[in-house]
């Protein structure tokens, strides 16, 4: 593991981040410790093997531990909907992480593309994000989560289809069919 390797990896770092912290300022924060735990812990990196990985597993692991030691508000409690740590608009946050071009121009459908991820709950989204912004693998992101392959599929399956329903303006449970 080289510091250029790292560098090249800083904007995929931070983005996934803000899809775990909700806001740019504890992103940052979880940024910088999983570069610090990556830069100590780099002697258990194994040549050859996917950097971006390990890193996204470094960073998750460093997400987990810091959500068990806030406080039950800090860690997901009761707070306004929509809103994510400190206060921060998470569908704010969210659809910048989408095109944050688009969504300085005011694009309304990545603003509501961003609101719906927001509603999803965390395992569905960064499921959906790790998916469709990083391209990674089902086996990539069930190594990063450190849950079954078959866990990814249902959390993107369930977290894709809450999208299409909050989308299409649906809202609720998709309705079943009745097969005879």
């Amino acid at each position: 593991m080289h510091e250029h390797d790292l560098i090249v990896l800083l904007p995929r770092l931070r983005r996934y981040a803000r899809a775990l912290a909700g806001d740019a300022g504890r992103a940052d924060d979880l940024v910088q410790d999983t570069l610090e735990r990556a830069w100590a812990k780099s002697a258990l990196f194994r040549p050859g093997s996917d950097l971006r990985a390990w890193l996204f597993t470094l960073m998750h692991n460093v997400h987990v531990n810091g959500v068990r030691r806030r406080s039950p508000l800090d860690a997901g409690g009761a707070r306004p909907p929509g809103q994510g740590p400190g206060g921060v608009e998470r569908e704010d946050t969210l659809a910048a992480l989408a095109d944050p071009a688009a969504t300085a121009e005011g694009d309304a459908a990545v603003s509501d593309i961003g609101r719906a991820l927001a509603q999803l709950p965390e395992t569905q989204r960064v499921a959906i994000l790790l998916v469709a912004l990083e391209d990674m693998s089902y086996q990539d992101i069930a190594s990063i989560q450190q849950v079954p392959v078959g866990t990814v599929m249902s959390r993107l399956a369930r977290g894709r289809e809450r999208l299409r329903q909050l989308l299409d303006g649906t809202g609720g449970p998709a309705s079943l069919r009745v097969v005879k």
